[in-house]
């Protein structure tokens, strides 16, 4: 039995670009352009794709430089550092004591690592990110997920330093809080 053509793999993998895309932009006609442009790119020149990893991993690697290239596009669309991202984070007082230790010692989070693998966590990881407020939500994602450096995020988007690891830092509070509730603190049943 052979392979489906070329074209119609990259047309089978639409759905999860689209996904993926969608979660990173948090807008539905930037993230079809970045998925188009991706296609558009992938089908042009099949030749770069060499089988040297999965279609659908080199794929996601050009689907991260559009998404790259629409943020840089879009930046100055989304107001970064208004809002309710400038008051104080309730969550960080519940987190802590006030000399700086947990309030409440962390769960027990086993093997993170082995997680990663795990489909339906990356369905809850995916849906914590959706829940973060947008401006932090984007300023994580560009730094997590797209490994832009700290000093090209500052840049592009006219933040401090000390602005963005605020926002960061509230980000991976919000995120370990809601794992902990709908992953790490479940309940199994036997």
């Amino acid at each position: 039995m052979s392979s489906p053509p070329f074209e119609q793999e990259v047309a089978l993998l639409r759905p999860y670009l689209m996904k993926f895309a969608r979660l990173q932009l948090r807008n539905e006609t930037w993230a079809e352009d970045a998925v188009s442009e991706t296609t558009l790119a992938a089908i042009a020149k099949p030749q770069a794709f060499e089988r040297r990893s999965q279609l659908k991993t080199w794929l996601v690697g050009i689907l991260k430089h559009k998404i790259v290239d629409a943020l840089r596009h879009h930046g100055r669309e989304v107001a970064l550092g208004q809002g309710e991202d400038d008051e104080l984070d309730p969550l960080e007082h519940m987190a802590f004591k006030a000399d700086g230790h947990f309030a409440e010692r962390p769960s027990d989070w086993g093997n993170p690592e082995q997680d990663l693998g795990n489909q339906q966590f990356m369905r809850i990881l995916e849906a914590c990110t959706e829940k973060l407020p947008p401006a932090q939500g984007r300023l994580f994602l560009m730094r997590e997920w797209l490994e832009l450096s700290s000093e090209d995020i500052c840049k592009e988007l006219s933040l401090t330093p000390t602005n963005l690891y605020v926002q960061l830092h509230r980000a991976r509070l919000r995120l370990r809080e809601c794992l902990e509730l709908n992953w790490f603190n479940r309940t199994t049943t036997a």
